[in-house]
This record gives C-alpha cells, sequence and structure tokens, in this order.
C-alpha cells in the first residue's frame, strides 16, 4: 500500500520546519568535525530533496522521473531563498548567495539518488 499523501508531504513540511528552526539559532554552534557551513546546508537539503522527491513520486519505490530531479532543484532554490532571507531578521546571521548554491546543490543531490535508486531497482525488477 502506497503512504498517504499526508505522510509523504507531511514529512516534508516537517523538514522545512526544522530548516526553519535551525536558521533561527543566532549562534551557530561549531558544527561536528569541523563541517563546513556549505557542506551542512548541502547535507541538509540533501534530504530535503530526497523527501520532496519521494513525495512527488508517491513513495519509494516507484519510478522518479528526470523532472522531479528538476522541480526538487527549483524548489531548494526556492526554498533556500526564503531560509537565507529569514536569516536578515536573526541576529548574528546574514543572506549568503553561497548557501543557496549549496542549498541547491544538495536539493539536487538528494533528488539524484532518488532517481538514480529508482533506475537501479527497477532494472532489477523488470520495469
Amino acid at each position: 500500500m502506497a503512504p498517504s499523501r499526508f505522510r509523504l508531504w507531511g514529512a516534508v513540511v516537517l523538514y522545512c520546519v526544522l530548516i526553519f528552526i535551525l536558521s533561527s539559532i543566532s549562534n551557530v554552534p561549531t558544527l561536528p568535525g569541523h563541517m563546513s557551513d556549505k557542506t551542512a546546508h548541502t547535507l541538509l537539503y540533501a534530504g530535503l530533496g530526497f523527501l520532496v522527491a519521494r513525495a512527488l513520486a508517491k513513495g519509494l519505490g516507484r519510478p522518479v522521473p528526470g523532472w522531479i530531479v528538476l522541480v526538487v532543484a527549483a524548489f531548494s532554490g526556492l526554498y533556500g531563498l526564503s531560509d537565507e532571507t529569514h536569516q536578515l531578521f536573526v541576529p548574528h546571521r546574514s543572506f549568503e548567495l553561497m548557501d543557496m548554491v549549496a542549498d541547491v546543490a544538495g536539493g539536487t543531490l538528494g533528488a539524484g539518488v532518488l532517481w538514480a535508486w529508482s533506475i537501479i531497482a527497477g532494472s532489477r525488477h523488470g520495469i
């Protein structure tokens, strides 16, 4: 049975809320392993990209057409823009264009992983 729209899109909304909360922190703590800010953005948005692609495909184990990766890249850019704009109103935070680049790269990576997985899984199942 395929997951409901509520579960698929609910996960996306909750993840967006998580990003919003993290963006609201004025003094960002040191990231683990001396991870760069750009790497953190890429990884965080890779998770978002995966979830959005999963929702658009209507669940895991389903074909993920290439257009989904493009839609997720655009969504990641728009959400990244809103995230960076939000940070203009958070003390000690700022708008950084390169963070948006990392957001788009991460979202595209997350969607691309699901896209590639659907191709590999489809070829194993004769789809």
